[in-house]
């Protein structure tokens, strides 16, 4: 068992090999999956954790440790706080995870390490798999739940509204009345240089200052989320996968909605909007521009995350899929 102590050892072509696999298989949150996430998380909130990374022809496991004592040690997801990922991707993870027991065995001796395992899909495959590759010789519970949604893109924007209620619909259009009346538009922004995502990223700051959640100082602006997005947004550059757009009055930024590509899903991750425009509309009329860029671009579907909790209501306006994701964490007997 093998273990890397800095991203930077990777190397490129895992690096592809394991963004492919995120995007590829029929994963939860496939952008949650994928290094630009987990890297960023590990370099903005644990950097100093030790990376189990391994890949092959036909699936890829990265995991972190946790270590609590000699006697008390974790192989968790890389990103362990949310659980939006998952750490085995491709069809021969599991039997990859399997074919690594001795090795782990070796290195955590005499105390075997738990294991946990996020985004599993009840119903799905990957349960399937672990239940009959681990059941017999592990303790198998249920660490956590939640509940994601998502909105599938098929038929471009028209058949993306189709899929919203009619009240919902009509308010967008009022919305987009107003907002052109007052002059209101967009501008679409893809990074492609870490010189270009640091611009962008300090202009999202700058909205993000005059936001509610600015106001609150409870945004993207306080650390360690400002470095995790920081950190997130310049490895999304590497692989041109950012998408952000600026609504705009006049040429000054009143908003931003913000997210990345993992093949042809997209996932959210971050909108606000200066409180001094919030009677215009301005967070739905940017999901609508994001929409339109999307589907000019061919994706199939919008992740929105977990739906989980008051803040998260205004999701379900925007997305008719929801899906349960679980952790869970297999102890040896």
């Amino acid at each position: 068992m093998q273990f890397i102590t800095h991203p930077r050892d990777i190397g490129p072509a895992r690096l592809l090999a394991w963004a492919k696999a995120a995007a590829g298989t029929s994963q939860a949150d496939p952008f949650c999956s994928s290094p630009a996430w987990q890297i960023a998380f590990h370099e903005a909130f644990s950097p100093d954790r030790r990376l189990f990374l391994e890949t092959g022809p036909g699936g890829v496991l990265a995991f972190a440790e946790k270590r609590f004592s000699p006697e008390n040690a974790f192989l968790t997801p890389i990103e362990a706080h949310w659980l939006f990922g998952c750490p085995l991707m491709g069809k021969d993870a599991v039997d990859m995870l399997s074919g690594a027991m001795d090795s782990i065995t070796t290195t955590y001796a005499p105390h075997f390490p738990k294991i946990v395992i996020s985004g599993v899909r009840p119903g799905g495959i990957l349960p399937r798999r672990l239940l009959r590759g681990f059941a017999s010789t592990f303790n198998i519970y249920l660490h956590s739940e939640c509940t994601q949604c998502a909105a599938s893109l098929s038929g471009g924007v028209d058949g993306f509204l189709s899929r919203r209620s009619a009240n919902h619909r009509s308010k967008l259009k009022k919305a987009a009345r107003r907002a052109l009346a007052k002059g209101i538009w967009f501008e679409r922004v893809a990074p492609a240089s870490l010189e270009e995502a640091d611009a962008a990223y300090a202009r999202m700051l700058h909205v993000e200052s005059r936001s509610w959640k600015g106001t609150n100082e409870c945004g993207m602006a306080e650390p360690p989320a400002r470095e995790f997005y920081a950190t997130l947004l310049r490895r999304l550059s590497l692989s041109k996968s950012a998408r952000v757009i600026f609504a705009k009055s006049d040429n000054a930024d009143i908003g931003f909605i913000f997210g990345g590509m993992a093949g042809k899903v997209y996932r959210g991750q971050q909108f606000s909007y200066d409180n001094l425009w919030r009677n215009y509309s301005v967070g739905n009329l940017m999901q609508v521009e994001k929409v339109r860029w999307l589907c000019e671009q061919e994706a199939a579907r919008y992740d929105m995350g977990p739906l989980t909790g008051p803040l998260m209501e205004y999701k379900a306006h925007w997305a008719e899929k929801q899906f349960a994701i679980q952790t869970w964490i297999f102890v040896r007997r």
